[in-house]
């Protein structure tokens, strides 16, 4: 008896200090894995036009810079998403690079959330202490990016707990600034970003929960964009008036 149960308990520890394989994570469908890459598959050429579009709405170089800063960002969560997302369908038996494009797509969150942080901080007139999360919050993201690579999938609820506190810290600076125009939209997505995590959390519990999460990531995005265009860069009415 004594010996049937230090077994047990010596195949308890094994567990606990190793994680489970990647494998035995949940398995979407073939329906399920369409709906992920396709869900943000087709946002892949949008996201280019607009980036073009602010680049080109942009008056002066500092403009110029922070339209490229959000267009990369915003382009590059589309493409490795996708890419992630086609090689966990059609090449999922080679583990290795389905890890890599696994934590490339996590990392990218971190990156497109100071990307999208990036025209507010870097346009709008901040105070000299809020001015510093211009900086601060790309310091996050390579944090966030380290952690990724360092525990990809190991804790993910302190994962999920990064990913909030970074989309919210750059708020309580965003929110003070003196011009507040276009700061509902802000808020507007990013109620829908949180909102989308619950099905972020739910891969195998709700069908198509993480297609549907996609649908509200693009969402979030469409509304931060418009704000962007709104607020930030001149209307294209003004560029044919100036023709």
């Amino acid at each position: 008896m004594f010996t049937l149960r230090l077994q047990k308990d010596n195949a308890f520890t094994r567990f606990m200090n190793h994680p489970a394989p990647a494998n035995s994570r949940y398995k979407p469908t073939c329906y399920e894995h369409a709906a992920n890459c396709y869900t943000h598959a087709f946002l892949i050429v949008p996201a280019i036009v607009g980036s073009a579009l602010l680049h080109r709405l942009s008056d002066d170089r500092w403009e110029k810079i922070t339209a490229w800063m959000y267009g990369m960002g915003l382009c590059a969560l589309f493409i490795v998403s996708t890419v992630f997302h086609i090689v966990s369908w059609k090449k999922s038996h080679l583990r290795t690079m389905e890890h890599c494009f696994h934590m490339c797509d996590r990392m990218m969150i971190y990156v497109f959330i100071a990307a999208s942080y990036a025209p507010w901080l870097n346009l709008r007139e901040l105070g000299p202490l809020a001015s510093h999360m211009r900086w601060f919050i790309w310091l996050m993201a390579a944090g966030g990016t380290i952690y990724v690579f360092l525990y990809h999938e190991k804790y993910k609820i302190v994962e999920l707990f990064f990913y909030l506190a970074m989309g919210f810290s750059p708020a309580l600076v965003v929110t003070s600034m003196s011009n507040t125009d276009g700061l509902q939209e802000v808020a507007w997505g990013g109620l829908i970003y949180c909102l989308g995590v619950v099905f972020f959390k739910s891969d195998g519990v709700i069908p198509f929960a993480h297609a549907i999460w996609h649908i509200f990531v693009a969402t979030a995005a469409a509304v931060h964009y418009y704000a962007i265009w709104k607020y930030l860069y001149r209307s294209p009415a003004d560029i044919i008036r100036h023709l």
